[in-house]
């Protein structure tokens, strides 16, 4: 997939908005040249920070067996050169390697399958719940710290989250149904292009000053997809990542424009907003490489 697959940040909604989007479930996972990689990624981190990287109630087990078997049966007929089911394994073909199907959680064999995360929602009385989760590439957060939370207290630290979005995105979960999948994109600024960033950093760690800032910064678009599975009545979420070096939009067709862009959206941020995607002691510095390059 070529570098600015996905530009939220050309669009004119505001940051911070739910923005969801329907889904053609054809499109549901999105593979590219980049599978056999960062599958190899994902073996590496699942190995070495499997406590930080899969975690899961015991109540989710219904809707990880059906995660799984959503994903075999769609995988092989969306991407048959990529796909092919051997009895009891997948094969993985552009990674030269075959996934087993049994003996591991089934949410955990699924995410050995697909470049995106995955991560599983359930209804209890109080709310939407994390009940499940494998996140070996999280955008600053930690999965131990939410699993088991509740939608608004997951989502506590965004800006204007509580309050009216937080009964939106209730209220969009509780009318979610399996024939009408939807989904969103949002983004953010690194200073690199890591798909892995668990913890947060300073903002001298992330942009040291005496580096240009078009050389360091990175777009992170994440897109994600929200499903109900018909069975189980989880909703699962999937989330991709893309990292894109901003110094990439001087030598794209459209570079100008989605520069211009994000300088616009980037400057309409708040103090908060800010200070949430981690930007405050950098915005100037930003601004004005955008700008140059716009």
């Amino acid at each position: 997939m070529s570098p600015f697959a996905h530009t939220p940040y050309a669009s004119d909604r505001s940051p911070f908005t739910i923005g969801l989007t329907p889904l053609d479930l054809s499109n549901w996972i999105e593979a590219d040249e980049q599978l056999a990689e960062q599958l190899a990624l994902k073996q590496i981190i699942l190995a070495d920070q499997d406590a930080s990287a899969f975690a899961a109630l015991q109540e989710s087990g219904d809707g990880q067996s059906e995660t799984l078997e959503l994903l075999c049966a769609h995988l092989p007929a969306r991407f048959p050169e990529m796909y092919r089911r051997e009895g009891a394994a997948m094969h993985i073909i552009p990674a030269r390697r075959s996934v087993a199907l049994a003996g591991e959680p089934p949410l955990l064999i699924a995410s050995r399958l697909v470049q995106e995360d995955l991560l599983l929602m359930q209804r209890a009385p109080e709310g939407w719940r994390l009940v499940a989760g494998s996140l070996c590439f999280p955008s600053t957060w930690v999965l131990s710290e939410k699993l088991g939370r509740e939608m608004h207290a997951i989502h506590a630290p965004v800006p204007g989250f509580a309050g009216r979005m937080s009964e939106m995105v209730a209220r969009i979960f509780d009318n979610l149904t399996p024939s009408r999948p939807v989904q969103r994109l949002n983004w953010s600024i690194y200073g690199d292009a890591a798909l892995r960033h668990a913890y947060a950093q300073r903002t001298s760690e992330r942009f040291p000053a005496d580096a240009p800032m078009s050389a360091l910064a990175h777009i992170r678009v994440e897109r994600q997809t929200l499903r109900r599975l018909p069975r189980s009545g989880d909703i699962l979420f999937t989330v991709r990542v893309f990292a894109d070096p901003v110094a990439a939009l001087s030598g794209h067709p459209q570079g100008r424009d989605l520069a211009s862009a994000l300088h616009r959206q980037i400057g309409q941020l708040t103090a908060d907003q800010l200070a949430y995607k981690g930007l405050t002691d950098v915005r100037e510095r930003l601004l004005a490489a955008l700008a140059q390059l716009a």
